[in-house]
């Protein structure tokens, strides 16, 4: 009875075996729980990596082709119409534009305005070129060669009237310039003139000895350290530099003597550095008659259709400005900038 009685109340060794083997059977392994997780993840980091890496080289193939549209209608608008092609443009009346700082950048650079220069004599449709300026003066250098490429031009294109239509402001190195025009028109408000030169800057030696600043200067060649705004300055540096002041005037002089001719009025005041309206720089003869771009177009040249030949800076010039080295540049440009001559 015993024995019966222990089997029947579930001390049997095998019973016992059987709710553990039914708890295993229902729930996983915890190794195996742990596994299945890791490939989960393994797999989601993967779809998600494969994706990024998808928008990575997505956004760089539409940056790439909108850099290459850019660029193309950049060069495409630089040049469809100022190109060596322009004869299909027919019977047209030139325009250049200066307008700003005569200077080695910028619109009334050297090396912008002779460029489209030579392309509007050389066209066979323009009739003539008109110079649009809207300028303070700048660069007497800059100045002086865009001068002696309008003289060689005229030479070369005897048939062709180089005009100049004065904006807002023809003064210093832009009059430099215009002066060497067949003819110049102007509003009578315009302001005209200032035909003289100007080397400026400053001297901070008696703040220095009021603060208890020396100044360290060591130079090879006496001097070296001319126009040093932190130096005192002396008679032989004076004298010099009004010397080279008075020679570059000399050549602006030359420069509207020849080009205006019989018709200036020279008076004691003309060559004095003063400017005056555009009314008054008629009576004066330093400029011919009034009008506008259209207007010179329409009743001197009578060919009213205009084209620009204007060297524009394009997208590539003004990205490189932005971010290229010209970033650090702007006290040694300011320095040297007070301390040459300029026609302005």
């Amino acid at each position: 009875m015993s024995d019966n009685t222990s089997d029947s109340a579930g001390l049997n060794p095998a019973n016992e075996q059987q709710p553990a083997a039914a708890g295993a059977a229902g729930k996983p392994a915890k190794g195996a729980a742990v596994w299945e997780r890791e490939v989960l993840e393994k797999l989601v980091f993967a779809t998600l990596k494969e994706q990024r890496a998808q928008r990575r080289w997505g956004i760089f193939f539409k940056a790439l082709t909108l850099l290459v549209i850019m660029f193309g209608l950049a060069a495409y608008f630089d040049f469809s119409l100022t190109g060596t092609d322009a004869e299909t443009l027919g019977r047209h009346t030139a325009l250049i534009e200066i307008d700003g700082a005569i200077e080695a950048e910028g619109s009334g650079a050297a090396a912008v305005v002779i460029p489209a220069l030579n392309k509007a004599f050389s066209d066979s449709g323009s009739v003539a070129v008109v110079l649009h300026i809207n300028s303070p003066g700048g660069s007497p250098v800059q100045a002086g060669m865009i001068v002696d490429e309008m003289n060689r031009l005229r030479k070369g294109y005897p048939g062709k009237p180089l005009y100049v239509v004065v904006d807002e402001i023809c003064a210093s190195g832009g009059y430099y310039i215009a002066a060497a025009a067949d003819r110049i028109y102007v509003n009578k408000a315009s302001i005209v003139g200032s035909i003289g030169v100007l080397m400026d800057g400053f001297g901070f030696t008696g703040i220095m000895d009021k603060v208890g600043v020396e100044r360290r200067l060591l130079t090879a060649g006496e001097n070296k350290g001319f126009m040093d705004p932190f130096s005192p300055q002396s008679d032989k540096h004076k004298q010099h530099a009004q010397a080279m002041l008075n020679e570059i005037h000399q050549q602006f002089i030359q420069v509207v003597r020849t080009g205006r001719g019989k018709r200036l009025k020279e008076t004691p005041e003309t060559f004095s550095g003063l400017f005056w309206s555009g009314a008054k720089a008629l009576d004066m003869g330093l400029v011919d008659a009034f009008g506008s771009v259209d207007s010179v177009a329409r009743d001197i040249v009578h060919a009213e259709d205009i084209i620009d030949y204007t060297q524009h800076e394009g997208l590539p010039e003004r990205v490189l400005k932005k971010f290229g080295a010209a970033m650090g540049a702007g006290a040694f440009k300011s320095a040297y900038l007070a301390a040459k001559p300029r026609l302005q």
